[in-house]
């Protein structure tokens, strides 16, 4: 490394540099990749592993909770048969998303959009909640890093001045000192004036002490995929299977040169995170359900947890996810599993705004892209 502080910023951030994207040199043999214009629908098995959606009759009798809706439940097929990661057809990433096998959850409320700043700040006020993007590391945690190198802060995406090999991620992240959910870039930055855009710089752990403060939790991977289909068999977005139905955007995500500064043109009437409830909502009533912000889930994250899931051949009832993490690129590093995609995700490199992919974390690393919504 070239200097001490570079060599402690790369400890701190290797692990939130995974987040969400789950390219492993386990699976993807090393390709240069680099922006291209990409066609708009991904590759997938010709013959459709889906079966219907079959929701739950009964209702709730009480009344709905404020800024939730309910969400029935029933059986569905789960996963994904798309070959790529994205639509510029990066091979094999998604495999951590099959096979498709059938699922059933019992009925819940759910958010109808994911938690905004407003929300989180009545829960750090209520409680003097500290987190963890804002605590110094400790010498315990990092035994081996110069004192002066401990410092409070986060992963803050960072676009490159030109066109970039997209294998190499540590490009376009910095840990960056005094970035937490107040000051979502760094300290120059603030949320004043954006009580109603998602949270972000928040963790697993973060996430979990709001949900358990308002009486809720988070869903689990399957509740979570359940909702975000909104009653649809297998389609392809939350919305349908056209990226753009009639030549519209419906959510937040990136457009243009990936990731360049000022790469992003906004063709979907942003350009970086988006207030919540911008774009139409699904089919039970969520809204950002693809795109804007990450979604941490309550479940760890095993790259074979599907597989072993299908072996059976029968309905899984309300699966809870592995008892512990195992990410094969990176063993050491627990992770949980997250949905969504974001602002960020393009079809260049990381088109989890489809359905039924999958994202992943290291539980302890927040970042400027990764939010939540809760259940009860």
């Amino acid at each position: 490394m070239k200097n001490k502080t570079y060599w402690i910023f790369a400890i701190l951030t290797i692990s939130i540099i995974s987040i969400a994207y789950g390219y492993t040199k386990l699976i993807v043999p090393k390709q240069k990749l680099t922006a291209m214009d990409c066609a708009e629908t991904p590759n997938a098995d010709s013959a459709s592993l889906f079966k219907p959606t079959i929701e739950n009759k009964n209702k709730p009798t009480g009344k709905t909770p404020k800024g939730m809706v309910w969400i029935p439940g029933g059986e569905f097929s789960m996963g994904s048969n798309v070959e790529d990661e994205s639509l510029c057809s990066i091979k094999g990433v998604t495999k951590d998303a099959a096979p498709i096998h059938r699922v059933y959850v019992d009925g819940y409320y759910m958010d109808k959009t994911e938690v905004t700043n407003d929300q989180f700040e009545a829960f750090v006020k209520a409680t003097g909640y500290v987190t963890l993007a804002e605590k110094v590391p400790t010498h315990e945690e990092y035994p081996d890093a110069p004192l002066e190198n401990l410092i409070a802060g986060s992963a803050v995406f960072t676009p490159t001045s030109a066109k970039v090999d997209l294998n190499n991620y540590m490009q376009w992240w910095t840990y960056v000192k005094g970035a937490d959910w107040r000051h979502p870039e760094g300290a120059g930055s603030s949320i004043k004036g954006r009580g109603n855009y998602p949270v972000v710089q928040v963790s697993y752990a973060d996430a979990a002490a709001y949900a358990k403060w308002a009486g809720k939790r988070l869903p689990t991977e399957a509740e979570w995929e359940f909702a975000a289909r909104g009653g649809k068999t297998g389609e392809l977005y939350a919305w349908g299977n056209t990226l753009k139905p009639k030549g519209k955007f419906q959510a937040n995500i990136y457009q243009g040169h990936f990731p360049i500064e000022k790469g992003d043109t906004g063709e979907d009437g942003y350009i970086g995170i988006a207030p919540t409830a911008q774009f139409e909502p699904n089919g039970y009533g969520l809204y950002d359900i693809g795109g804007n912000v990450w979604e941490w889930t309550n479940d760890w994250y095993t790259a074979d947890y599907y597989a072993n899931l299908s072996e059976s051949g029968k309905v899984i009832k309300n699966p809870q996810g592995p008892d512990k993490s195992h990410d094969p690129a990176e063993p050491d590093l627990p992770k949980k599993v997250q949905r969504g995609g974001s602002f960020l995700c393009t079809d260049q490199y990381c088109t989890r705004y489809m359905v039924g992919t999958r994202g992943k974390g290291d539980y302890q690393s927040p970042a400027n892209h990764i939010g939540f919504r809760c259940v009860k």
